[in-house]
């Protein structure tokens, strides 16, 4: 496939789901709501919105929120520049794949931070679902709205047996964290340039130093 139409529809495929699914769930899903998956208890849409990074980690109060769209922003800019250097020398495929879906990503949730608090009214708590393009205005200024989540799979949960030390009888819960499909691109991104480092970089390496030995 062209390296050029590889990165953009990479891009624009994982951007129009992650949107898609951002603004179905937050203009049918109340806050808290949650719809299980193929009738399973583990697997679940769970609409949470967090005002930080991936998986729901966040960065203190307002000023925290601000500086983190900010970096995402630098970051993302850099990055699809060097995405375009990439490009132009003629990158292995798997490179600019795992770099895309990176940058898809941040794009992403990059998206709900600066807009969706200009364009949605507030999600309420087990209460009424947000409105697209509100009359009296969204829920918050440019740059500060929050990041929408859904995914969340609890699958194993319970307590600790009271012989574990420190532990013992508390519960547990895993997999905790809510995320979306912009997350998922990323981790994503990261395994497939992990691959490429292994398997272009570090395998061949290893196979010239074993020949000069």
């Amino acid at each position: 496939m062209n390296r050029k139409l590889l990165v953009g529809l990479t891009l624009f495929v994982v951007l129009l789901l992650d949107q898609a699914l951002k603004i179905w769930v937050k203009t049918h899903l109340a806050y808290g709501e949650e719809i299980q998956l193929f009738g399973c208890d583990g697997a679940l849409i769970h609409f949470v919105e967090n005002n930080g990074m991936a998986f729901g980690i966040t960065l203190g109060p307002d000023y925290g929120k601000l500086l983190l769209t900010l970096f995402r922003i630098a970051a993302v800019g850099l990055l699809f520049v060097y995405l375009i250097r990439l490009i132009r020398e003629k990158a292995e495929r798997k490179l600019l794949l795992g770099f895309s879906l990176i940058l898809a990503g941040a794009l992403g949730n990059i998206i709900d931070s600066v807009f969706y608090g200009y364009i949605f009214s507030e999600s309420s708590f087990h209460g009424g679902v947000a409105r697209l393009f509100p009359e009296e205005g969204g829920y918050a200024p440019l740059l500060y709205g929050r990041v929408v989540d859904m995914f969340y799979f609890p699958l194993f949960y319970g307590t600790y047996p009271e012989w574990m030390p420190l532990l013992g009888g508390r519960a547990y819960l895993f997999f905790r964290p809510v995320f979306n499909l912009a997350d998922v691109a990323i981790s994503a991104g990261v395994v497939v340039l992990l691959y490429f480092y292994f398997t272009r970089v570090l395998r061949p390496k290893k196979n010239v130093a074993n020949e000069e030995e």
